[in-house]
């Protein structure tokens, strides 16, 4: 067990990156070809969009909620460390076992071991964004330990040999056809006159389920929060397959990345008013699942907290950068932002995609191997209104793209601007010699090499007729 990872830049793994994924511009352009994709992602969205607008309005103080939030996180990245060793320690107090993991690898293993102990060769799963991002699923079949899901959406996936396209509803790319073709062909047992009514396909998966909760001593979680006062564990979820998960086997295991920790109940209490109707548009959620370590007769008797890092120390490091840590995971980002309404969730080639994936994956695992990411987006703010602890998405965009890797062109010309926009009458003539900029062509063409690289992803606009500094020296 060790803590030296807290508080300290550890390199980034690369894991939450899918590997051989593609570029951004590249897969987007894929998707925008995929009529049926777009269908799919434009009315779930839109669905989502509208329920969760309507009980937000309900609240009067949403936005002093939403400043809550924001303060809240704020509090807990700067004494980080002090909170989790904290948690520790109620932890092991109320008789769970707290593991420290720097990076995928060591979580991996930890996990691995523990499945090992208990004799099993099956887990169940409660619906985890950490554990997709460390891939323990594939570890475990590694090890010969069969993982299931059995979040709905998740269990979609999983059976279609697919990967998520959302944080909160990873088969939001299917429609029910799909998923009944799934359901067929790789669902044991399952009846062949299946339709595709959302009630039948949730009895199938019912069906299918139950017999594996009721046989698995082993269930993997992970982890909304952790109240660092108390030592409490606490997922939510719609479905009640979670709480299942939590309390019929014998050993229980959570992977949880280090910034999920909140201070106190009382902190907990405005997460859990902004969580649901950020996310799912309800006023609160079907199921909130809380345990504190081991009661005996009562629940798994046997607890295991896996702490991970895996490049969130060096996240932390960033003064800009660690507004990411604050994500609580609520995917509202997603279903307002115009390019993964168009693109979905595997053009971003991330564990985490849409916006917050735009500026949490880069900085997990290195910001050279998702170089495209930061650019995934209009700067249209949209991200920014919708967060519910109020990440300035824009902000991180700006920030991370500045430490992108750059053409040396790119980069003598941003030079070149920054030297004359801080010299006035250098500015003033610059200006001026833009004008010529009309020889190069009309609106929707591109510039000539080297600066063609620009217009590639962008049009170039006509400069105005008037500058403002003309327009106030008129008047």
């Amino acid at each position: 067990m060790t803590r030296t990872f807290l508080g300290m830049p550890t390199a980034p793994t690369g894991v939450g990156h899918l590997r051989g994924a593609e570029p951004f511009p590249v897969a987007a352009r894929r998707a925008l070809a995929d009529a049926q994709l777009r269908r799919n992602l434009g009315h779930a969205t839109a669905t989502i969009r509208a329920k969760s607008a309507a009980v937000i309005d309900e609240v009067p103080d949403w936005e002093r909620l939403r400043a809550a939030g924001s303060a809240i996180k704020t509090d807990v990245m700067a004494r980080l460390p002090e909170l989790l060793e904290q948690l520790e320690q109620r932890v092991t107090q109320a008789g769970g076992v707290v593991h420290w993991a720097a990076d995928a690898h060591e979580a991996n293993a930890i996990v691995v071991d523990l499945v090992r102990d208990t004799g099993s060769d099956r887990v169940i799963k409660v619906k985890s964004m950490a554990t997709q991002e460390i891939g323990l699923n594939e570890a475990l079949e590694a090890a010969g330990i069969a993982p299931v899901e059995t979040d709905l959406a998740e269990l979609i996936v999983q059976l279609g040999d697919d990967r998520p396209s959302h944080i909160l509803v990873p088969a939001i790319h299917r429609n029910r056809a799909e998923i009944r073709q799934i359901f067929l062909r790789a669902m044991p047992g399952v009846d062949p006159a299946l339709t595709d009514e959302p009630a039948d396909l949730a009895a199938a998966a019912r069906r299918f389920l139950r017999q594996t909760f009721l046989s698995t001593p082993v269930a993997v979680s992970g982890a909304n929060f952790a109240v660092a006062e108390t030592g409490t564990l606490a997922v939510v979820e719609s479905e009640g397959n979670g709480r299942m998960c939590l309390t019929l086997p014998r050993t229980l295991i959570t992977v949880m990345g280090v910034e999920k920790v909140v201070p106190t109940w009382r902190d907990l209490e405005v997460f859990l008013q902004l969580l649901p109707r950020a996310s799912t548009g309800e006023r609160m959620n079907p199921y909130t699942s809380m345990w504190t370590g081991v009661t005996p007769g009562d629940g798994p008797q046997a607890f295991h907290l896996v702490l991970l890092d895996n490049g969130r120390s060096a996240v932390l490091a960033d003064e800009v950068g660690r507004q990411a840590l604050h994500c609580i995971r609520c995917s509202a980002c997603l279903n307002v932002c115009p390019v993964y309404e168009r693109t979905g969730g595997h053009a971003y080639g991330s564990v985490y995609p849409g916006p917050i994936g735009a500026v949490l994956s880069p900085q997990l695992t290195g910001v050279a191997d998702n170089a495209s990411l930061p650019y995934a987006s209009s700067l249209c703010g949209a991200c920014y209104d919708a967060c519910p602890v109020k990440i300035n998405i824009p902000e991180l965009l700006v920030h991370l793209r500045d430490r992108a890797p750059h053409p040396h062109a790119e980069s003598a010309v941003m030079a070149a601007a920054a030297y004359a926009m801080d010299r006035p009458a250098l500015f003033a003539a610059a200006q001026r010699a833009t004008r010529l900029s009309r020889l190069a062509g009309r609106r929707g063409r591109g510039l000539p090499p080297p600066l063609s690289g620009w217009t590639d992803g962008r049009d170039l606009s006509d400069p105005p007729p008037q500058t403002f500094r003309d327009w106030w020296a008129n008047r």
